[in-house]
């Protein structure tokens, strides 16, 4: 049914992600499908902003964020599924977006954190891609 599954998940707050590792781990098991891990670093946003940080900050950054996606998959993920783990630098919902768009994937399995009043206002990242994707996505409430 799924060929490629994509996995955003948040190495900051790894552990909010684990009901969502779960079922993508076995609905990939299960389909026997590649499971895509994304994490995301944020960009910098204006370029006024990134003056205040070191010139190679933002290679530093995407470096120790691979390290640690590679880290996470060796600890969470079964050895005998085939996985590829993906780096993004960018506004969180626009590079999971675009990540499934290039990747083809055919389903996202990401999780929502119960809303908070802010969320309602400026929107959270799990409705705008589920508003937004070109395929299936399952939220998984944590």
């Amino acid at each position: 049914m799924f060929k490629e599954i994509l996995l955003p998940i948040d190495l900051g707050d790894s552990g909010s992600s684990k009901k969502a590792l779960s079922v993508a781990i076995d609905l990939s098991q299960d389909a026997g499908a590649r499971l895509h891990v994304l994490t995301v670093v944020p960009g910098m946003g204006m370029s006024i902003v990134s003056q205040y940080f070191p010139e190679d900050f933002e290679e530093k950054s995407l470096a120790g964020a691979a390290k640690q996606l590679d880290d996470y998959i060796g600890a969470n993920i079964p050895p005998d599924l085939t996985t590829q783990a993906i780096v993004a630098n960018g506004t969180i919902y626009e590079e999971i977006l675009r990540v499934a768009a290039e990747i083809g994937c055919d389903l996202i399995v990401m999780t929502s954190q119960r809303p908070e009043l802010k969320d309602y206002l400026l929107g959270p990242n799990a409705a705008r891609v589920v508003r937004h994707a070109n395929c299936s996505v399952l939220v998984v409430r944590d």
